[in-house]
């Protein structure tokens, strides 16, 4: 379940389709990348360190790919940034998600994406809090630095 989640989550996080205004063109272009949890937590629960090691978020144009060990997730990002919070729509691909439409809210502060996903496709997070209630997926991801 964690895993799917996981990759679920990762999968919102990224990329997008420009199609607004200049903000949407400056997050597009600043969330290239690729991408490490330094903090996550399903529904109110802390993920272990051994889970946030495999996973992975590649950012590229309008596309994302999130892997959870060998797991790999693929799909579409569209970012918002006129809303506020700033949303982000993540429509799976290939793998666990294909077909599904992930409604998240992010923050994105220099080599900080804060994404904040619910993977019921019809709530919309109004605030960065997983809770049992909820049932959100809150990751914190950094820039992974180039070799």
């Amino acid at each position: 379940m964690y895993r799917r989640l996981t990759l679920a989550a990762a999968v919102c996080l990224m990329l997008v389709a420009v199609n607004r205004g200049d903000d949407t063109r400056d997050d597009a272009k600043l969330i290239q990348g690729t991408w490490v949890p330094a903090a996550a937590e399903l529904g109110g629960e802390k993920l272990a360190n051994d889970h946030l090691k495999a996973m992975k978020l590649t950012l590229q144009d309008d596309k994302y790919t999130a892997t959870v060990g060998s797991v790999k997730d693929v799909g579409t990002c569209k970012l918002d940034p006129a809303k506020k919070p700033k949303a982000m729509d993540i429509v799976g691909t290939e793998g666990p998600n294909k077909g599904k439409t992930i409604l998240a809210i992010y923050e994105l502060t220099d080599d900080t994406l804060k994404i904040c996903y619910a993977f019921d496709g019809k709530t919309r997070p109004a605030e960065f809090k997983a809770t049992a209630e909820n049932k959100f997926f809150l990751v914190s991801w950094k820039r992974q630095k180039q070799k």
